[in-house]
Protein backbone atom coordinates (compact mmCIF):
# COMPACT_ATOMS: atom_id res chain seq x y z
CA UNK A 1 0.00 0.00 0.00
CA UNK A 2 1.24 3.41 -0.99
CA UNK A 3 2.42 5.93 1.74
CA UNK A 4 0.46 9.25 1.91
CA UNK A 5 3.73 11.01 0.18
CA UNK A 6 3.43 8.34 -2.60
CA UNK A 7 -0.19 9.60 -3.26
CA UNK A 8 0.85 12.92 -2.74
CA UNK A 9 3.28 12.60 -5.76
CA UNK A 10 0.56 10.59 -8.15
CA UNK A 11 -1.22 13.99 -7.78
CA UNK A 12 2.03 15.68 -8.88
CA UNK A 13 1.90 17.50 -4.86
CA UNK A 14 4.72 17.13 -2.03
CA UNK A 15 4.40 18.00 1.49
CA UNK A 16 6.69 21.56 1.84
CA UNK A 17 9.24 22.49 4.60
CA UNK A 18 6.61 24.07 7.65
CA UNK A 19 5.40 27.39 6.88
CA UNK A 20 7.25 29.96 9.68
CA UNK A 21 4.73 31.42 12.28
CA UNK A 22 4.14 34.63 11.57
CA UNK A 23 3.25 35.74 15.12
CA UNK A 24 3.70 33.86 19.10
CA UNK A 25 2.98 30.33 18.05
CA UNK A 26 3.93 26.79 17.09
CA UNK A 27 2.97 25.31 13.79
CA UNK A 28 1.56 22.03 15.45
CA UNK A 29 1.20 20.34 19.03
CA UNK A 30 0.45 17.00 20.06
CA UNK A 31 -1.57 16.54 22.66
CA UNK A 32 -2.06 12.28 23.85
CA UNK A 33 -2.92 10.69 20.27
CA UNK A 34 -3.92 14.09 18.33
CA UNK A 35 -1.82 16.88 16.56
CA UNK A 36 -3.98 20.11 16.49
CA UNK A 37 -2.17 22.37 13.80
CA UNK A 38 -2.23 26.17 14.43
CA UNK A 39 -4.10 28.00 11.59
CA UNK A 40 -2.04 27.83 8.01
CA UNK A 41 -2.21 30.15 5.15
CA UNK A 42 -2.04 29.66 1.28
CA UNK A 43 2.18 30.14 1.62
CA UNK A 44 3.68 28.87 -1.28
CA UNK A 45 7.99 29.66 -1.13
CA UNK A 46 7.32 31.58 1.74
CA UNK A 47 4.61 33.83 0.04
CA UNK A 48 1.13 34.05 -0.36
CA UNK A 49 -0.81 32.61 -3.10
CA UNK A 50 -3.17 35.21 -3.32
CA UNK A 51 -4.47 37.89 -1.29
CA UNK A 52 -7.76 39.57 -1.05
CA UNK A 53 -11.86 38.42 -0.20
CA UNK A 54 -12.80 35.96 -2.33
CA UNK A 55 -15.77 37.49 -4.01
CA UNK A 56 -14.11 40.56 -5.23
CA UNK A 57 -10.00 39.67 -5.89
CA UNK A 58 -10.09 36.25 -5.60
CA UNK A 59 -12.21 33.71 -7.47
CA UNK A 60 -14.01 30.64 -5.64
CA UNK A 61 -11.47 28.46 -7.86
CA UNK A 62 -8.26 30.37 -6.57
CA UNK A 63 -9.73 30.12 -3.11
CA UNK A 64 -10.03 26.18 -3.80
CA UNK A 65 -6.24 26.25 -4.45
CA UNK A 66 -5.36 28.26 -1.65
CA UNK A 67 -7.42 26.03 0.73
CA UNK A 68 -5.71 23.03 -0.89
CA UNK A 69 -2.04 24.52 -0.42
CA UNK A 70 -3.20 25.11 3.56
CA UNK A 71 -3.83 21.48 3.55
CA UNK A 72 -0.32 20.85 2.24
CA UNK A 73 0.79 23.12 4.77
CA UNK A 74 -1.38 21.61 7.50
CA UNK A 75 0.07 18.47 6.35
CA UNK A 76 4.12 19.61 7.14
CA UNK A 77 3.14 20.74 10.30
CA UNK A 78 1.49 17.01 11.23
CA UNK A 79 4.49 15.48 10.18
CA UNK A 80 7.48 17.80 11.58
CA UNK A 81 5.21 16.91 14.71
CA UNK A 82 5.27 13.04 14.34
CA UNK A 83 7.89 11.95 12.24
CA UNK A 84 5.84 10.32 9.14
CA UNK A 85 2.42 11.04 7.83
CA UNK A 86 1.94 7.28 7.26
CA UNK A 87 1.41 7.36 11.45
CA UNK A 88 -1.88 9.44 11.24
CA UNK A 89 -5.02 7.11 11.84
CA UNK A 90 -7.45 9.20 10.81
CA UNK A 91 -7.66 13.10 9.74
CA UNK A 92 -10.53 14.04 12.94
CA UNK A 93 -11.76 17.65 11.94
CA UNK A 94 -10.85 20.61 9.48
CA UNK A 95 -11.59 24.04 9.92
CA UNK A 96 -11.75 26.17 7.10
CA UNK A 97 -12.07 30.07 7.38
CA UNK A 98 -12.81 31.77 3.93
CA UNK A 99 -12.14 36.08 4.00
CA UNK A 100 -14.85 37.20 1.62
CA UNK A 101 -17.49 39.11 0.26
CA UNK A 102 -20.45 39.63 2.36
CA UNK A 103 -22.67 38.48 -0.44
CA UNK A 104 -20.22 34.95 -1.43
CA UNK A 105 -22.21 32.57 0.25
CA UNK A 106 -19.51 29.79 -1.36
CA UNK A 107 -17.16 28.79 1.60
CA UNK A 108 -18.45 25.02 1.60
CA UNK A 109 -17.10 24.91 -2.08
CA UNK A 110 -13.65 26.33 -1.08
CA UNK A 111 -13.12 24.06 1.68
CA UNK A 112 -13.44 21.53 -0.67
CA UNK A 113 -10.24 22.13 -1.49
CA UNK A 114 -9.11 21.17 1.51
CA UNK A 115 -10.89 18.25 2.17
CA UNK A 116 -10.89 16.66 -1.24
CA UNK A 117 -6.99 16.67 -0.88
CA UNK A 118 -7.24 15.42 2.92
CA UNK A 119 -9.50 12.21 1.86
CA UNK A 120 -7.35 11.78 -1.53
CA UNK A 121 -4.18 11.24 0.78
CA UNK A 122 -5.84 9.50 3.25
CA UNK A 123 -8.82 7.36 2.13
CA UNK A 124 -11.45 7.00 4.13
CA UNK A 125 -9.12 8.07 7.51
CA UNK A 126 -9.31 11.61 5.24
CA UNK A 127 -13.03 11.75 5.46
CA UNK A 128 -13.48 14.50 8.41
CA UNK A 129 -15.84 16.57 10.55
CA UNK A 130 -15.87 20.24 8.86
CA UNK A 131 -16.61 24.13 9.36
CA UNK A 132 -16.16 26.27 6.44
CA UNK A 133 -17.10 29.44 8.02
CA UNK A 134 -16.62 33.29 6.30
CA UNK A 135 -15.16 35.82 7.83
CA UNK A 136 -14.41 39.68 7.07
CA UNK A 137 -10.53 39.54 7.40
CA UNK A 138 -7.33 36.90 7.66
CA UNK A 139 -4.05 37.57 8.57
CA UNK A 140 -1.62 39.16 6.12
CA UNK A 141 -5.05 39.19 3.90
CA UNK A 142 -4.71 36.12 3.36
CA UNK A 143 -7.74 34.55 1.26
CA UNK A 144 -8.18 31.37 2.98
CA UNK A 145 -6.95 29.34 6.23
CA UNK A 146 -7.06 26.25 7.22
CA UNK A 147 -6.48 24.22 10.56
CA UNK A 148 -6.86 20.46 11.24
CA UNK A 149 -7.37 17.79 14.08
CA UNK A 150 -5.40 14.67 13.26
CA UNK A 151 -5.38 11.42 15.54
CA UNK A 152 -2.37 9.32 15.85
Amino acid sequence: MSTPEERLAEMGLAVPEVAKPVAAYVPAVRSGNHVFTSGQLPMRSGELMATGKVGADVTAEEAYACAQQCALNALAAVRAEIGELSRVKRVVKAVVFVASTPDFTGQPGVANGASELLGSVFGDAGVHARSAVGVSALPLDAPVEVEIVVEV
